[in-house]
């Protein structure tokens, strides 16, 4: 199994990006779905999460400008951030419990780069 996150790039302040994670493999089902992110001389915070069902949750500094939803047809979980601001600025992770062909257990994609400036 693999997630393969994709989207990031430079943008300007109030700016918009749309991130992307599929994953794909000997897959059965995902359950919650997430973002993460991780800026310079910080720790890995999470962004933003999903349940199969579509139920979300953000963390604060985001609410309003971000969005995450998924398609389960195609495996796959975005993040539409808006208004963008320098301190977005980060690698972002997606994540993804699921049952593959021997167990569940989390799995992790590679990051994408967010650079958010003028």
């Amino acid at each position: 199994v693999q997630l393969q996150a994709s989207g990031g790039g430079l943008v300007q302040p109030g700016g918009s990006l749309r991130l992307s994670c599929a994953a794909s493999g000997s897959i059965f089902s995902i359950n919650t779905m997430r973002w993460y992110r991780q800026a310079p001389g910080k720790q890995r915070e999470l962004v933003a999460a999903i349940t199969r069902r579509g139920s979300t949750d953000y963390t604060d500094p985001v609410k309003g400008r971000f969005t995450i939803n998924r398609d389960n047809a195609k495996n796959t979980v975005y993040l539409q951030m808006n208004s963008l601001k320098p301190e977005d600025t980060a690698v972002y992770y997606c994540n993804a419990d699921l049952y593959d062909s021997a167990t569940y257990r989390t799995y992790w994609g590679q990051g994408t780069l967010v650079t958010v400036s003028s």
